[in-house]
């Protein structure tokens, strides 16, 4: 009883950080923040998220890469917070000993790199030294879901980069795609979200695919898409490429994912994905106020933090 109550008196004092220092952050966080510092900013962003969605093609470009943008947001901003520490490579001159890149989760399946690269290269030559990693990275995933016919919402801007990766955090902090609800559940508490919140969310599989080893038994006969990595299957195989709510769709026997099935396996929670799939527009509104929740956990702000030349290393 004793180490299970310290235990909750150290995930709370955790949380009561976080929010303290999400508070600090927010004050000085703006929807306008680039406003006159980096004008050119929103149309980079959306011309260069474009390229990659509609013109350049496979494996780099088409639109998988939306659902790419928006994972490596989550495996950011779910490890230190929204940071762009998911970006660093390795680099010993800097410190930089292990990328969060080759963690677990994470080693030879998040993608996007490049867009974020080529959207940083355009905008140091606009705004040289203005914007961040972090904010391109999440403006960047903010437009991929626009641009897959999906919802929008509020972002706030003039998060700083960080001086470090965390792998370990990202090796144990990032939930698996065979998890169970319950351990679900505790890894979304971590960061300060609901249950409701971790079913909203859950949605940004409405697009993507997934490799075939972490695909339900159940659902192996979908591991049929031909990529360059390989033979994976579509997380929605109803609107592949359009983000809605046909993710939510008799989700307890079609989900792909264990993490996906184990949704409905609680009635209230259940009854929450029924009302997505009866209701775009409720799964839009919940799913928009997670993301720009989401989008503040953990940022630096003002003298924390930095403005990285380049998006891969400190500078």
């Amino acid at each position: 009883m004793a180490s299970s109550t310290t235990a909750a008196g150290r995930h709370f004092c955790f949380l009561l950080v976080l929010l303290l220092l999400s508070a600090a952050a927010h004050g000085q966080l703006s929807q306008t923040f680039y406003a006159a510092s980096c004008p050119p900013l929103d149309q980079i962003v959306r011309d260069e998220v474009s390229r990659a969605l509609f013109r350049d093609p496979p494996p780099l470009g088409g639109r998988r890469m939306g659902a790419s943008l928006l994972r490596l947001f989550f495996h950011d901003c779910f490890v230190q917070g929204c940071d762009a520490s998911v970006l660093l490579d390795v680099d010993v001159t800097k410190d930089i000993l292990l990328s969060e890149k080759d963690a677990g989760p994470n080693a030879n399946s998040l993608r996007g790199f490049e867009v974020v690269d080529a959207i940083k290269s355009q905008v140091e030559a606009a705004c040289p030294g203005v914007v961040s990693c972090a904010d391109i990275l999440a403006l960047a995933t903010r437009e991929g879901v626009v641009a897959l016919n999906g919802t929008t919402w509020p972002l706030l801007l003039g998060r700083r980069d960080s001086r470090t990766a965390n792998q370990s955090q990202a090796n144990s902090d990032l939930p698996s795609p065979g998890s169970n609800l319950d351990t679900l559940i505790a890894a979304f508490a971590r960061k300060g979200f609901t249950a409701t919140e971790l079913v909203a969310l859950s949605g940004a599989h409405t697009v993507g695919l997934a490799r075939c080893v972490n695909v339900d038994q159940s659902q192996m006969q979908r591991c049929r898409v031909p990529t360059a990595d390989g033979l994976m299957a579509a997380l929605d195989d109803q609107t592949p490429e359009r983000f809605d709510s046909a993710y939510y769709d008799k989700l307890g026997k079609r989900g792909l994912l264990r993490s996906d099935r184990v949704l409905t396996s609680r009635p209230d929670l259940d009854a929450q994905v029924r009302s997505y799939s009866a209701s775009e527009a409720a799964f839009f509104a919940d799913f928009a106020s997670a993301m720009k929740k989401m989008s503040e956990v953990g940022v630096l702000t003002g003298a924390y933090g930095e403005v990285r030349t380049n998006c891969r290393r400190i500078n």
